[in-house]
């Protein structure tokens, strides 16, 4: 589903970034105006334009919170938040450039700012991690110590931690759930600040998330779900297979394995298996230069997963897969799929998640006739939200939470 640009990069992320219109952060005609002045590929130009209407937004905010217009000011602070992380999006060449950490602080800052002035504000709390912690967002449905269900959120391979309310928090508060927002490793401050990679072992992060969630009042111990989204799926799944408290997971969307994404060549895979770096590095190179988005998920991986060339990456990621640990899940899960997704299309992966579970399990498959085809259902939020809150419903009883 073509959105705004030829190019599918700058289709895709434009079509993210409007898409959270749907709880504040878009007004669909600044994301349709900024995108005319873009040249399909230029990231430079990207870069420039998204950035110059995050600062606008931004103005409006402070402007509005000054005459005591809480509403307006709220509104603008998202949209300003959300259009600079869509600025900072392609900055891939060096993610420590001065002025993609600038982006990315004044992000953080603007989504803090907003959620201040929401109706009830989140916490930003600090949860325990080996020995040091991961940030997140707790969200409340009331300001009541009722039991109520919570929903633990995390993001996959580029997505922050405010992107959360947008994806899950917002609609679980609607629905009458908590929902406990977190960046591990590999992701947003934890991989910029403290400098830590993805890990496979995922249930290493995610046991201390639910050990925090547990330890908070109104939270009820048998309805704790976990979501992932994008690379999340694979490594929410992969959290599930170890950490048995969970009520439920949700893969949103699924993913197998990561050794299978990477289309190349035959003869550049060989090379890499029998350790011909020095011929497989600058053939994988030319090949990313050739596309925004092949040479932007080559930046970004390497810099995620901690690898210094790309032949290095390819002999990281067959450890993120599911394979082996399927077959110890025991909660229900939700499998979404999406019909024209950009990372994943044609590979099956939710497929072949669905089949590997032995528990309770439910199939989706998010299509392009409903408007909710791309990847993780970007421009159709209502639409998952439905989908989501419907199979919570179901599968953590009928006493229906009761939203404040």
């Amino acid at each position: 589903m073509k959105f705004l640009f030829d190019d599918p990069a700058f289709d895709y992320q434009a079509l993210r970034t409007a898409g959270y219109a749907d709880y504040g952060g878009a007004q669909l005609g600044e994301v349709v105006a900024v995108a005319s002045r873009i040249p399909s590929g230029d990231t430079e130009a990207w870069r420039h334009q998204w950035a110059s209407l995050a600062e606008r937004a931004h103005r409006l905010g402070a402007a509005a919170l000054g005459e005591g217009r809480r509403d307006d000011a709220r509104a603008a602070l998202l949209r300003a938040h959300n259009y600079y992380r869509t600025a900072e999006f392609f900055q891939r060449d060096n993610p420590r450039d001065l002025e993609a950490l600038r982006l990315m602080r004044l992000s953080r800052e603007a989504f803090a700012d907003a959620a201040e002035l929401m109706d009830r504000p989140p916490e930003f709390v600090r949860i325990p991690y080996e020995d040091t912690s991961l940030p997140g967002y707790l969200y409340r449905a009331d300001d009541s110590d009722e039991p109520r269900p919570m929903v633990i959120h995390h993001g996959g391979l580029d997505s922050t931690l405010e992107e959360g309310y947008f994806f899950v928090a917002a609609a679980a508060m609607a629905n009458g759930y908590d929902c406990l927002c977190f960046e591990g490793p590999g992701q947003g401050s934890v991989l910029r600040d403290q400098g830590l990679a993805f890990r496979p072992d995922w249930e290493n992060v995610v046991t201390p998330v639910v050990d925090h969630a547990l330890s908070l009042p109104g939270v009820d111990p048998d309805r704790v779900v976990l979501v992932g989204t994008s690379l999340g799926g694979l490594l929410a799944v992969r959290a599930a297979a170890f950490e048995h408290r969970l009520a439920g997971c949700v893969a949103h969307d699924a993913v197998w394995q990561l050794g299978d994404v990477v289309a190349l060549p035959p003869f550049v895979l060989e090379w890499v298996e029998q350790g011909h770096d020095d011929f497989a590095n600058p053939v994988m190179w030319g090949i990313a230069a050739q596309q925004t988005f092949t040479r932007w998920l080559l930046r970004q991986a390497l810099w995620t997963f901690d690898a210094e060339t790309p032949a290095q990456l390819l002999r990281r990621l067959p450890a993120f897969a599911l394979s082996d640990v399927i077959g110890q899940v025991r909660c229900p899960v939700l499998v979404l799929d999406a019909e024209e997704d950009l990372f994943f299309t044609g590979l099956e992966h939710a497929k072949k998640v669905y089949t590997g579970l032995n528990s309770p399990k439910t199939l989706h498959v998010f299509t392009a006739d409903e408007g909710a085809g791309a990847h993780c259902h970007s421009g159709a939020m209502r639409l998952f939200h439905d989908r989501l809150f419907s199979w919570l419903l179901e599968t953590l009883g009928a006493d229906r939470p009761v939203a404040a």
